[in-house]
């Protein structure tokens, strides 16, 4: 089991796990391979980054992290879209690991808070993320 040493990052804060696909990018075209990122930003992502920088270090991860092109697809994303700097240097610093982290939180489009109590099968098959409702 991970203590919270294991969920902090570099800077000592706590890690906090962003999904690419459908949290960062508006996915809205699907998946046009790991190297191919042709959608805009979620309204108000950068903001929110920006801002959670401050209190956690900010992990990017996809599918797409640990297949060719893919990560820097997501950091040339970034850039492309007008992230202040770069993505490896200053307060904008950004994480992008080949495997998921064990992060403090994490925020994904395709997930559900487990309450303790298994859902049924029945909302699970019938699950849709944000931009598909």
């Amino acid at each position: 089991m991970s203590g919270y040493n294991d969920l902090i990052g570099e800077n000592k804060k706590p890690i906090l796990c962003l999904d690419f696909d459908g949290v960062c990018n508006s996915y809205l075209s699907g998946w046009q391979g790991a190297d191919n990122i042709p959608d805009a930003p979620v309204e108000g992502a950068f903001t929110f980054i920006k801002n959670a920088l401050n209190y956690f270090d900010i992990y990017i991860f996809s599918s797409r992290s640990n297949q060719p092109g893919g990560i820097a697809a997501m950091q040339d994303w970034f850039i492309k879209h007008n992230w202040p700097g770069t993505y490896l240097t200053g307060p904008e610093y950004l994480n992008f690991p080949t495997e998921k982290p064990a992060a403090f939180l994490t925020i994904d489009d395709r997930a559900i808070t487990f309450t303790g109590e298994w859902p049924r099968m029945e909302d699970l098959r019938n699950f849709k993320p944000w931009y598909k409702r």
